[in-house]
């Protein structure tokens, strides 16, 4: 008889065998946006009620960055792992051509406490992020969308740029905006050279702002800025903002404007705590918690209803969760396992 992924991963917890590192190279070999998104689909209803994740650890290393640490565990013998993140944020390394975030990811068995694999949690992190994005979207945007508007062309754009198409094949347009404009029309570049991934896809960068959101079905912000992008006044009949990028009280990618008119949805119960967007819209009464409608476990399942017409404005904010990364790191280390057969 076949031996399953748990019989495996028992296995390998009973050896003391040196966890592997898997970089991101290997990382991309492991695994898609779309075997993510619907690994993500089918475990979270499931397991996140197994999934022990207390909040995480911010730590303020300097006036401009900070040091996160992400843990979590399961005890259940469906997921056998424990794991955590640490995650460094150094926003002004832009001046010296490095990415801001940085992160490693270290997996263990719940069974035995021995580390089975660690990765470059950097582009795991980009992965999963686009995913959450990407697995709200299906639940949240209209089925006939047709343009993406994606603010911001960091690293983690073209994640969410290709999970968003994945999950909306009915989007034929991407607009990119981005601060510096040059940033845009290279990731614009280097997208439309990839055409027989992406055909009918017409990929553009545009440098008014105001324009560009005008024109979104789904708008979907990556930014660490601190003062709102996209004004609610600007969203259209139908559209839906997908806020990624901010994740404590001084960032705001949207104004009020943009919270009064959406149902908003969050990826967990952290995100009323630390993303800038929400913690001041909830303190000057701007929106109250139960406008909050719920959260991405919840769209899965079913106890509350995504969208409802496709005239409706809806709004989904993400700050990352533990629980996202162990099932995340738990497909890539399976999918190392699976090969290494």
């Amino acid at each position: 008889m076949a031996k399953t992924k748990v019989d495996q991963v028992n296995a390998a917890a009973a050896t003391t065998t040196p966890a592997v590192f898997i970089s991101t190279s290997a990382l991309n070999s492991l695994i898609t946006h779309k075997s993510l998104i619907g690994h993500l689909q089918s475990t979270l209803p499931s397991h996140s009620a197994i999934i022990n994740s207390p909040l995480r650890h911010t730590h303020q290393t300097s006036p401009t960055s900070s040091l996160l640490l992400m843990p979590s565990w399961s005890n259940s013998p469906s997921l056998p792992y424990m794991g955590v993140k640490l995650v460094t944020y150094f926003p002004n390394n832009t001046s010296v051509n490095l990415p801001g975030v940085h992160a490693i990811y270290v997996l263990f068995s719940s069974l035995t406490g021995l580390p089975l694999v660690s990765m470059d949690a950097t582009g795991l992190t980009l992965f999963r992020t686009a995913c959450v994005s990407a697995l709200a979207s299906y639940y949240l945007s209209r089925d006939s969308a047709e343009t993406l508007v994606m603010i911001g062309a960091g690293s983690l754009a073209q994640h969410l740029i290709r999970a968003h198409l994945i999950i909306r094949p009915s989007l034929k347009r991407v607009v990119v905006w981005n601060r510096t404009l040059e940033k845009a029309r290279i990731l614009v570049d280097e997208l439309t050279k990839e055409g027989d991934r992406f055909q009918g896809v017409c990929f553009e960068s545009n440098v008014c702002l105001e324009e560009a959101v005008k024109l979104g079905d789904v708008i979907s912000c990556a930014t660490n800025s601190e003062a709102p992008l996209v004004k609610g006044l600007d969203l259209k009949a139908g559209a839906h903002l997908d806020l990624v990028g901010s994740f404590t009280r001084s960032m705001r990618e949207c104004d009020d404007e943009a919270l009064r008119r959406g149902r908003i949805y969050i990826d967990n119960e952290a995100a009323v705590m630390e993303a800038g967007e929400l913690v001041f819209a909830l303190e000057r009464g701007v929106i109250k918690k139960d406008e909050i409608v719920g959260d991405l476990v919840e769209l899965i399942r079913g106890e509350k209803y995504g969208r409802k017409d496709s005239n409706e404005i809806t709004v989904f904010k993400s700050v990352g969760s533990a629980v996202v990364d162990l099932l995340s790191a738990q497909l890539v280390y399976e999918s190392c396992m699976n090969d290494q057969d």
